[in-house]
């Protein structure tokens, strides 16, 4: 029996090459992205000369570099599961939400396309994306945002020493504050107005670019927005929606620096203390779940 793409923990590139809406050999060599979702597989698509200097080196200048290859896109197969067209349908919609709101200065623009994904004699919908390849850093929100800790984050992203990003900092420091605001304002009015929020939560979902853009890189889990008091999960057991708002409560005074609006009616509904502590519980609960689904991988046979 043929394994479910969808239930295996990684993919290489042998993988995706078995796969029936992959050309063989093909022109590229996909190669498994360090950052793995729960909701899909992520994979670099590279060129091959590319891969070949990166792995002989080429002489620059009389000395031998390897530079690492760069994506040219990044692959993401969906490990969801369709029951119908029209749910395919709509998760597809819910990525174009993102996008109208966020534009491409914040969001890692991803081509959707659905395939008829052939298992044991069987057709499937499986979605599929081709996402733009974003150079930049991870903006994690329970970081400490302050100016050392966004100078170190230009350090990564741009190679220089430490006295050129002490020299730039302070200009892209205020770069990064002005157009953080204007990120965090899109995520808001696309809570107001579309009842919807992407997932903020997740480490490495949000990127720093080096012009000082926020972008969103992981568009799997769009959690549906109420001002209900009930606590929603996702699909995993994850409360999603209230981790992801409480990120958002995290940007807004760490990268603006300011305390939050009190009649702001987004933060009174998901930060108020009980509610945030019955999350609390959900989010240990997933964990423990995630651990125990971890330890099962770990002792199954090959």
């Amino acid at each position: 029996m043929q394994e479910d793409v969808r239930d295996k923990l990684y993919l290489n590139q042998e993988d995706v090459l078995k796969l029936n809406f992959i050309r063989e050999p093909g022109a590229y060599i996909y190669r498994r992205h360090y950052r793995q979702g729960l909701r899909s597989h992520i994979l670099e698509v590279l060129s091959q000369e590319d891969v070949e200097n990166e792995k002989n080196g080429v002489i620059i200048d009389g000395a031998k570099w390897y530079p690492r290859a760069e994506p040219l896109k990044m692959l993401r197969i969906f490990r969801t599961r369709f029951k119908n067209l029209q749910e395919a349908r709509e998760e597809i919609e819910r990525v174009k939400t993102i996008e109208s709101y966020l534009g491409p200065e914040n969001f890692a623009k991803s081509n959707e396309f659905l395939v008829d994904y052939e298992l044991n004699g069987k057709r499937e919908l499986i979605l599929c994306g081709l996402q733009e390849f974003i150079q930049g850093a991870i903006l994690d929100p329970w970081d400490q945002l302050d100016d050392s800790h966004l100078i170190s984050i230009l350090r990564r992203i741009s190679f220089e020493t430490f006295e050129d990003a002490e020299s730039l900092g302070d200009s892209w420091v205020r770069e990064v504050r002005q157009k953080s605001e204007t990120f965090i304002g899109k995520i808001k009015k696309m809570i107001l107005e579309a009842k919807h929020v992407p997932d903020l939560a997740g480490i490495g979902n949000l990127l720093l670019t080096p012009s000082g853009e926020i972008k969103l890189v992981d568009i799997n889990n769009i959690s549906r927005v109420s001002f209900e008091s009930s606590i929603s999960i996702d699909d995993r057991g994850y409360p999603v929606c209230d981790k992801s708002i409480e990120s958002l409560s995290l940007l807004e005074q760490g990268l603006l620096q300011k305390p939050l609006q009190q009649d702001d009616i987004i933060y009174k509904t998901y930060l108020e203390p009980s509610r945030m502590e019955e999350v609390k519980v959900l989010e240990k609960e997933f964990l423990r779940a995630m651990e125990e689904e971890t330890a099962d991988d770990d002792i199954s046979p090959s």
